[in-house]
């Protein structure tokens, strides 16, 4: 199907934010406040720290500031994907932390099933299925390393299923597989807003006091703690943890580590019965392709096909505007590729297109440290992995500021930092050579360039 057409009548706005059930927004800030515990910024990070701040202790104050709404950025913007993995893969996690990567997993596994208990105890309708992920190669040359990380997964007893290209087909249907996996437990797929507001709802049960539309300014010390400055107001917190991502950081020292990497998706309308038992998909996982570029899926409650990933651009200088969020270009290749993996879907429509930025650092992986004498903790560089790993990254976040030694706290990856970009132009000059060399890569059968295999050896990366 001519993708132009199909693209045709998709608005332009996130799948998961057009929603009925978005709560009205709470009152912003007006006149100055104080707090045991002042959380800035309203995505899953900061939700999460939040909620288990007070599920530690019920007496503690909370109050959380959102710039915007709850759950309107990159929280209501990806694809639901829950992932376990804490380290973008086992892969990444045996390349930094070889001697963690057993304990990394098995956390990971863990904070999981903590997400569905927390999802089942407050009565979150967030459609959450612990369905896995479904792994796919579409090129001989992406089979190999995908059995290395199967046979690994398999020795920490994480459940990876390898399949050849007749049992990925028989899963889900598309005649560009060539084999795959079936990462069994670890990942979920739900509905990430719908998340985001439950959460927000479960906060204010507990007690946290949350006000959006309220951008914090500055942050200073004081004798006592913090000082949070908005327009109209300023908190007063005896400890701050920051959940802001890849905005513009209130500590400086995080913009050398982050750079933002807009990432887009494309929603189809509803399919038919017919339309479905033609790609089977019985089990509803979510899928992943094991190109350099590579593009994930899912079905929707209702039945629609999620499309996102391949193109992860990075505009130079860093910078992040609103008209960002549109890209047709990347929206009619998305569309095109669609109907590559799946023929038989040829007229099917799209009813929704959005971009949203990821808050992406050297090591693929989240980060954690403190400042301000123990007084402020932070989490951030998620990579794309966010949906899950933020739950672990506030729990971190809660440890650092209650100065507690935890198997958390504990771990190298915790206390180590990733390594920093280098400061403009030569960091846009770096990022689009890696771009330009990944695109290469998956054009020459995955062979890495020779600017890849310095990259590699230097410990720094690049990927949505």
């Amino acid at each position: 199907m001519d993708p132009l057409k199909a693209l045709a009548d998709a608005e332009r706005k996130p799948y998961w934010l057009d929603s009925p059930a978005k709560p009205e927004p709470r009152p912003r800030l007006t006149g100055d406040t104080t707090a045991d515990l002042a959380v800035v910024g309203g995505g899953f990070s900061g939700l999460w720290t939040a909620l288990m701040a007070k599920e530690r202790d019920p007496s503690l104050d909370v109050v959380l500031l959102e710039g915007r709404r709850i759950g309107w950025a990159a929280t209501g913007r990806n694809g639901g994907f829950a992932m376990a993995t804490l380290t973008h893969g086992i892969a990444n996690g045996l390349e930094r932390w070889p001697e963690e990567v057993r304990t990394l997993e098995h956390l990971g596994l863990r904070n999981l099933d903590e997400i569905g208990e927390t999802v089942e105890r407050y009565g979150i309708d967030c459609g959450y299925e612990r369905t896995g992920e479904l792994h796919v190669a579409t090129e001989p040359w992406q089979l190999e390393e995908m059995h290395r990380n199967a046979e690994t997964a398999r020795e920490m007893g994480v459940r990876f299923d390898v399949m050849d290209a007749d049992r990925v087909r028989a899963e889900v249907d598309s005649p560009t597989y060539v084999g795959g996996m079936w990462e069994r437990d670890g990942c979920a797929m739900l509905d990430p807003a719908a998340l985001a507001w439950g959460l927000r709802r479960a906060c204010l049960e507990q007690g946290v006091r949350i006000h959006e539309r309220t951008p914090v300014r500055h942050m200073r010390e004081t004798p006592t703690g913090m000082e949070l400055l908005t327009r109209d107001g300023t908190v007063r917190a005896r400890a701050v943890a920051l959940g802001t991502g890849v905005f513009p950081p209130l500590l400086r020292r995080l913009k050398h580590f982050v750079v933002p990497v807009y990432d887009y998706a494309l929603v189809t309308e509803p399919l038919s019965a017919e339309q479905l038992a033609s790609i089977g998909w019985r089990n509803r996982q979510g899928v992943g392709d094991s190109a350099n570029r590579f593009h994930y899926y899912r079905l929707t409650a209702d039945d629609r096909i999620l499309w996102g990933g391949y193109d992860a651009v990075y505009y130079n200088g860093g910078r992040m505007r609103p008209e960002y969020e549109q890209r047709d270009a990347t929206f009619t290749t998305l569309a095109e590729h669609f109907f590559t993996t799946f023929p038989q879907l040829s007229g099917l429509r799209f009813t929704h297109r959005w971009g949203g930025v990821i808050d992406t650092c050297s090591r693929f992986s989240a980060f954690y440290g403190r400042s301000h004498g123990g007084r402020v903790a932070y989490a951030v560089g998620y990579t794309g992995m966010g949906v899950g790993a933020t739950r672990f990254g506030a729990n971190v976040m809660l440890d650092l500021l209650a100065g507690r030694q935890t198997e958390r706290t504990r771990l190298r990856m915790v206390r180590e930092k990733p390594i920093p970009f280098p400061p403009e132009p030569v960091r846009s000059a770096g990022i689009q050579l890696t771009r330009w060399s990944i695109a290469r890569a998956d054009l020459n059968q995955g062979r890495r360039n020779l600017w890849l295999r310095t990259l590699d050896r230097m410990g720094l990366g690049f990927d949505s």
